[in-house]
């Protein structure tokens, strides 16, 4: 349990960050951008304004770091902020 008194139900711990990313939300659409606010290595969190994610999508991480670029799939939403599993590395 967490210090807030929350249930974590994640197999793996989190990261906190604040990364730009890139979120493909379907073939034949624009790029948008994301902040992804954590990780883990089952998932991210990411904070989105102004557009609706489906609940299938992919990001893509400029660079190195922690976070996997890949297809994803979401698992809560909350306002802005979305939970999401990754699922496969996705083909380019």
């Amino acid at each position: 349990m967490s210090s807030a008194g929350i249930e974590e139900r994640r197999l793996t711990p989190r990261r906190r960050l604040a990364r730009l990313a890139t979120i493909h939300l379907g073939k034949g659409g624009e790029p948008r951008y994301c902040t992804v606010t954590d990780i883990s290595d089952g998932g991210v969190q990411i904070h989105v304004n102004g557009f609706v994610v489906p609940d299938d999508f992919a990001l893509h991480f400029p660079g190195d770091g922690p976070a996997k670029s890949g297809n994803y799939k979401v698992v809560w939403r909350k306002d802005s902020n979305i939970g999401a599993k990754f699922v496969e590395i996705a083909e380019r």
